[in-house]
């Protein structure tokens, strides 16, 4: 069902933030149940119930690594498994024009929501706006817009978290070190997400008198973290404890530490893939630990989206409307709690 909502209302409604790990299984309907004027029945109901049929665009950039694909892939198993839901699902794409050419053409079509993970947040929020004025919900997911009027609701993994997840662990480990030299691989330097995750390292380590000696940048791929890796392990002959931005870059980070024969120290992974977690359980590699970042987002994205259109809420929430904005947790994964977290890897 089409809305003509304007902008302004539809920032407006469900003003509260939700700044948690929710898993977004059963929510209420909000306008079958005629409880909306009480709180304590705001929760009743149950959104699995199938609803009025809505179409749903899904854009999202080129699945050319592991967590990527896994964001779209999740997004169109989640919408397949509802009987109301028709995905209108663009090509995966890292061209602009082409992302923003695709979400003009779900404007065109009128479809009743559209599920959007920019390629560049600041130069798809134009295009986000526009829909938004037309009265089609925007869920903006993982890398935000410019403009809070360019989406209803934001749904994001904890950059930042992920760096005090792992300088967090980084602490335990050192036990009072303040000599530990620590080492730094990140992603992307432009990106703010790299700056969010580096800012939260830092503000960690500080915490218990360590720092980071030596840093190098990525591009989250293989061949990059491979690069990387190799140059930081020229540059420093000792290292206690190395922390790598990115999983799927850490195929390359653990093959130059491999060809470089280092093994001194301990090494944190980030976003939480699959043959990590794998390499975590078996204890055969410098890799102890990873810290998540959710490739659920695109799926949750499709299950708040669906709410939105059909005029649904939440059931775990008191609020009648879906929040603003959704952040998953940055939880760290290790040897003793990784059968908790394998089910949801992604494969690198």
């Amino acid at each position: 069902m089409s809305t003509t909502t304007p902008r302004r209302r539809l920032l407006a409604i469900g003003g509260a933030l939700a700044a948690a790990a929710l898993t977004l299984t059963a929510c209420t309907n909000s306008s079958d149940d005629g409880d909306n004027d009480n709180a304590a029945n705001a929760g009743a109901g149950d959104n699995a119930e199938t609803g009025e049929t809505v179409r749903i665009g899904f854009s999202a950039p080129a699945a050319d690594h592991g967590w990527m694909g896994a964001i779209t892939d999740a997004a169109v198993d989640q919408a397949g498994a509802f009987d109301d839901v028709e995905l209108v699902h663009a090509e995966g794409t890292n061209d602009v024009n082409l992302q923003i050419s695709q979400v003009e053409t779900f404007i065109n079509d009128k479809v009743d929501a559209i599920v959007l993970l920019p390629f560049d947040g600041a130069a798809m929020t134009d295009v986000a706006t526009r829909a938004m004025e037309a009265g089609i919900p925007v869920i903006n997911v993982d890398r935000e817009f410019d403009s809070p009027f360019a989406a209803r609701t934001t749904v994001l993994g904890d950059n930042y978290g992920m760096g005090v997840s792992a300088g967090s662990y980084v602490c335990e480990q050192a036990d009072g070190n303040t000599d530990a030299i620590v080492a730094e691989i990140a992603g992307i330097d432009s990106l703010p997400l790299t700056q969010d995750r580096s800012r939260g390292f830092k503000d960690a380590l500080a915490d218990c008198g360590l720092k980071v000696s030596n840093r190098v940048a990525a591009e989250f791929t293989v061949e990059t973290g491979e690069r990387a890796a190799a140059n930081l392990l020229q540059a420093a002959p000792k290292i206690d404890f190395l922390w790598n931005h990115d999983d799927d870059q850490g195929v390359g980070v653990l093959a130059a530490i491999e060809n470089a024969g280092r093994d001194e120290f301990v090494m944190v992974g980030g976003a939480g893939s699959a043959n990590v977690m794998r390499s975590i359980e078996a204890d055969d590699t410098v890799l102890k630990a990873t810290v998540i970042y959710p490739s659920t987002q695109g799926a949750d994205g499709i299950k708040l989206a669906r709410l939105i259109a059909q005029g649904r809420s939440m059931s775990d929430l008191a609020e009648v409307e879906v929040p603003r904005v959704v952040q998953l947790a940055a939880p760290t994964v290790t040897k003793e709690n990784v059968d908790q977290y394998m089910d949801s890897a992604f494969e690198s």
